[in-house]
């Protein structure tokens, strides 16, 4: 127990460090791009009549100091805002900050970012199995064949011809935000429905995007599986077929695990062109349009953002593996 706590707290504290550097990292990236934002911002607010005490009290609400004060004292005040949990204003949501800003856009993001995941994992887990256990049969090379070709979609081409098929061509899916707008947003039936409808599209691209790696990461690590002495033995044993299959899954799926957790801290950034396709409301499409509106505050929220999911999801790997596969914990 010891020894599992000391990790944890060696792991917490490596994550820690690696939040501190992409912060301090995010902080100097923009003020050594051309034009400080801060120093844009306050000309802007002065060229239109406003006080130059009131335009830099803004400009500190904004990002969390002024572009006057000396670059560490600029970096000091931006940590120490940070550690309270204040990532500053958004500038193209004027007067939000960024953390509601944020907020609002994650749940669009989890959802159907988290629902493809498990549906592609679930499904191209068992589909790779059945491709190595079957690999000499007809059903295995099909099943091999769909996970290469799957593979090799790119995400906004199997989007747009998602798109093409069923809300163009069909016309049995929506196409574009979150529900329809015309209902009221609520835990009611038609509202909800109408959620999901939206949703199916974004959701069956994430899901197809995942499935090949995962049918073919689990195809070699059953391969791999399928040669060991432990299976060889179970055989002469004469066990069940059945019995024999969930040995093999059982083994083969370890390293998948890691993966798996880090795809969880991924998904909180979304994905920029399925979002900006899809037109869906998620962290994908608001971190394309803070780029785009040069929302600094906003972008260094969602970069910290993802950066904690990805550290988070880490060390819950290492948790996990250890709690599934005791010769780690040995």
């Amino acid at each position: 127990m010891k020894g599992f706590t000391r990790r944890l707290l060696v792991r917490l504290g490596t994550g820690l460090i690696m939040v501190w550097v992409v912060a301090t990292f995010t902080f100097f990236l923009v003020h050594a791009l051309p034009g400080n934002p801060g120093d844009v911002q306050y000309e802007q607010y002065v060229t239109h009549g406003m006080a130059p005490e009131v335009a830099r009290a803004k400009v500190a609400v904004t990002y969390g100091f002024t572009s006057h004060e000396p670059l560490m004292q600029q970096y000091t005040s931006y940590i120490w805002q940070l550690l309270h949990g204040n990532l500053g204003v958004s500038i193209s949501y004027t007067g939000e900050p960024v953390l509601q800003v944020i907020r609002a856009s994650l749940p669009w993001t989890l959802f159907p970012v988290l629902s493809g995941l498990v549906v592609s994992f679930t499904v191209g887990v068992a589909a790779g199995v059945v491709a190595a256990v079957r690999r000499s049969s007809r059903w295995g090379g099909l099943l091999s064949l769909s996970g290469s070709l799957v593979a090799g979609v790119p995400s906004f081409v199997l989007a747009l011809l998602l798109g093409s098929l069923f809300h163009t061509l069909l016309q049995v899916l929506p196409f574009g935000d979150v529900s329809d707008v015309t209902l009221e947003p609520g835990f009611n039936g038609p509202y909800i429905g109408s959620v999901i409808s939206h949703a199916v599209l974004p959701v069956a691209t994430y899901a197809l995007l995942s499935y090949g790696g995962w049918l073919l990461a689990m195809k070699s690590s059953v391969v791999s599986v399928l040669g060991d002495d432990f299976i060889l033995a179970s055989e002469l044993r004469g066990i069940t077929p059945l019995t024999r299959m969930r040995y093999i899954a059982r083994n083969a799926i370890l390293p998948l695990f890691t993966v798996l957790a880090l795809s969880l801290g991924f998904m909180f950034g979304g994905s920029v062109l399925i979002e900006d396709i899809f037109d869906y409301p998620g962290l994908g499409n608001l971190l394309l349009k803070s780029i785009g509106a040069r929302d600094y505050p906003l972008m260094g929220g969602a970069f910290l953002l993802i950066t904690v999911a990805i550290v988070l999801a880490n060390i819950l790997a290492e948790l996990l593996y250890s709690v599934i596969d005791p010769r780690v914990r040995r």
